[in-house]
């Protein structure tokens, strides 16, 4: 091995962080324009698990095991706004 391969990896993982947060972006747009209340509670579970994946290729990339854990607590949150997300629209009449 060269010596490279680590400092290849880090940069990946880094790069592939930011492609996840572009993908994300685009998720966002579905979150403002809807059309119905279930797009729009797929698209912010689908922030939330992107964003758990970028803290994790973040953690990966700098070496940052400490992101790991915020990961970890944010899919749990993630998990419970979901659940928030879907009681609140069952009281609100259902999801369609």
């Amino acid at each position: 091995m060269s010596g490279t391969e680590p400092a290849l990896v880090d940069d990946a993982m880094v790069a592939a962080a930011v492609a996840v947060i572009a993908l994300a972006l685009l998720a966002f747009h579905r979150v403002i324009r809807g059309p119905t209340l279930p797009d729009r509670v797929v698209a912010v579970n689908g922030i939330g698990t992107a964003t758990v994946v970028v803290l994790t290729f973040l953690a990966v990339g700098l070496d940052e095991s400490g992101l790991l854990d915020i990961a970890l607590v944010y899919a749990l949150l993630n998990f419970l706004l979901s659940i928030g997300l879907a009681k609140y629209a069952i009281e609100r009449g259902g999801f369609l």
